[in-house]
C-alpha cells in the first residue's frame, strides 16, 4: 500500500484519539506530557496514563509483530537512535509539549503557544533534512 495512505489514516486516528481525550476527559492528548506525568509525578490520573501508554506500546508491537509495511527499521544504529529520543524528550519537556500536543491539539485549539511550537518544530525539520542532504547524509 502506499505510504501516503498509511500516512493519512496515521493522521486520522491520532486526530481521532486527540478528540475523544479531549471531549471524554476534558485531557490533551500530548505524549510526552502524559508519559512525564505517569514516571514523575504521582497523581489519581497514573492508570489513565499508564493505559494510554501501554496502548501506543502494543499498536506499535502489533504492527511490527504482524510485519504491517508502515513501520520500519531505521537506518541508524540503535544507539543513534536512542540519543535521538533522549535529544526528543528533552526538547519536548523544554517546549512544555510535543509535536502531537501542539500540533494537533494545540494547533486545533488555536493555541499562540502551539502555533508558535508548531512552526518552530517545523522549521527546524526542514532545516535539519537540507542540512543533512547538503552533507551528504540520507538522500
Amino acid at each position: 500500500m502506499h505510504d501516503a495512505f498509511f500516512a493519512l489514516l496515521g493522521g486520522v486516528l491520532i486526530g481521532t484519539a486527540a478528540s475523544i481525550l479531549l471531549l471524554s476527559h476534558g485531557r490533551i492528548a500530548g505524549v510526552s506530557g502524559i508519559l512525564a506525568g505517569l514516571l514523575f509525578v504521582r497523581d489519581p490520573d497514573t492508570r489513565c496514563r499508564a493505559g494510554f501508554i501501554a496502548g501506543l506500546l502494543a499498536v506499535g508491537l502489533a504492527l511490527a509483530v504482524f510485519g504491517v509495511e508502515a513501520v520500519v527499521a531505521p537506518d541508524a544504529s540503535p544507539v543513534v537512535v536512542a540519543i535521538a529520543g533522549v535529544l526528543v524528550g528533552f526538547g519536548s519537556r523544554l517546549g512544555n509539549g510535543c509535536t502531537s500536543g501542539h500540533a494537533v491539539c494545540g494547533v486545533s485549539r488555536l493555541s499562540p503557544r502551539s502555533l508558535v511550537a508548531t512552526a518552530t518544530f517545523l522549521a527546524a525539520g526542514v532545516l535539519t533534512v537540507a542540512t543533512v542532504r547538503l552533507l551528504g547524509g540520507a538522500t
